[in-house]
């Protein structure tokens, strides 16, 4: 499984968000291929890409091209918390298409 995650500016939030979601989806039994963080402007060109696309609750809603071609798009509020990330993953569809 491909992730990305997203955040203003690309840099610190991105990063830690893709190492809880990595990690936590690990732990999950998922087999993450690749894990890749950028910022929301430049993902929404290449999130297309990835099959699941982590970031802040207020940007899901530009990630809709994701879940319109199979991809789940899912928003975290504390980036830290993998039991956030392990509640949302469970939450989604995402279990349904790659487990």
């Amino acid at each position: 499984m491909k992730v990305l995650t997203a955040c203003a500016n690309g840099s610190g939030t991105s990063l830690m968000l893709m190492r809880t979601a990595t990690k936590a989806l690990k732990d999950m039994g998922f087999k993450v291929t690749q894990s890749d963080h950028t910022s929301v402007s430049e993902a929404k060109g290449t999130a297309r890409n990835y099959d699941v696309v982590f970031t802040s609750l207020p940007f899901v809603k530009m990630f809709k091209d994701v879940e319109d071609r199979g991809g789940v798009v899912i928003g975290i509020k504390n980036v830290m918390s993998k039991k956030e990330v392990e509640d949302a993953v469970k939450a989604s569809k995402l279990s349904e298409k790659f487990n």
